[in-house]
């Protein structure tokens, strides 16, 4: 299911959305409709394959987005993400096409970064600083830009305390432009760093809010790991049974995303 159809400690290797690229609430109607269902699934690849023949910037990005993001789940895919990424540079025309390209840049590189495939931090600052220069503080856009750049400051950068304020801005941008997806992403950092800091409460509210989200927007591939975080600021037996149903969801997936495995116990065995 990964490649086509078929966090807390590295969790927050996840970090990629976007609530911009085919999330709930984005205009275009069957389409989008069926690219979201894709995605949803881990199938980036088809969700790709529908945006392919699509004249103009918006589909170029919005599937170079997707393909990054498949690299960030799946550890594969590399190559194809960069041609997607290529074309969507070429077709940009305006400042906001060029820093949301831009930042799809950096986002890549951090992954590449992060996943340890090649060390791309430098690329990575590069593109998202060249995004803050080009995005307009008011673009629907500049959400997601600092949030990746709250990425870059924790686990690039080992910064936490930049890494709130950029995540806290980005969450208020989420709110503020009506991106739920991102929200949860958003909800989920902020709670991770909340429990590196002792503080289990908060911790524990901005995790299930990241998972509520998820839940209710039926982002299956992202639920796994919403789940295995929860349970790291959970009591037993709750973070057992929320292991437990997060490793049922993974398996479920295909083992995605790939970096979750270690973190999950192993499926129960097959009754003959």
């Amino acid at each position: 299911m990964s490649g086509s159809t078929s966090e807390t400690e590295g969790a927050e290797k996840e970090g990629s959305d976007s609530g911009g690229a085919g999330g709930p609430g984005f205009p275009g109607g069957p389409l989008q409709t069926a690219v979201w269902r894709l995605r949803s699934r881990g199938c980036w690849a088809d969700a790709a394959a529908l945006l392919e023949s699509r004249p103009g910037a918006a589909p170029a990005l919005q599937r170079a987005s997707l393909l990054v993001e498949r690299c960030l789940f799946t550890e594969n895919g590399w190559p194809e993400a960069e041609e997607a990424l290529r074309s969507a540079e070429a077709l940009a025309k305006d400042d906001d096409e060029r820093g949301s390209a831009a930042c799809e840049r950096g986002h890549l590189a951090y992954a590449s970064t992060v996943l340890g495939v090649r060390d791309r931090a430098d690329e990575a600052r590069s593109a998202l600083g060249r995004a803050a220069a080009l995005l307009h503080p008011n673009s629907s856009n500049r959400p997601l830009l600092d949030f990746r750049r709250g990425l870059i400051a924790e686990h690039l950068s080992e910064s936490p305390q930049s890494a709130k304020a950029a995540y806290r801005r980005a969450h208020a941008g989420a709110t503020t432009h009506q991106k739920a997806l991102l929200l949860s992403f958003t909800w989920r950092h902020l709670a991770g760093l909340a429990l590196r800091e002792g503080e289990l409460a908060e911790a524990r509210h901005g995790f299930a809010e990241s998972l509520r989200i998820r839940e209710e927007l039926g982002y299956l591939v992202g639920t796994a790991p919403a789940l295995a975080a929860l349970a790291d600021a959970e009591p037993e037996p709750e973070a057992s049974r929320l292991r437990a149903e997060a490793s049922r969801l993974f398996h479920l997936l295909d083992g995605v995303p790939t970096w979750l495995a270690a973190q999950l116990p192993p499926p129960p065995p097959a009754v003959a």
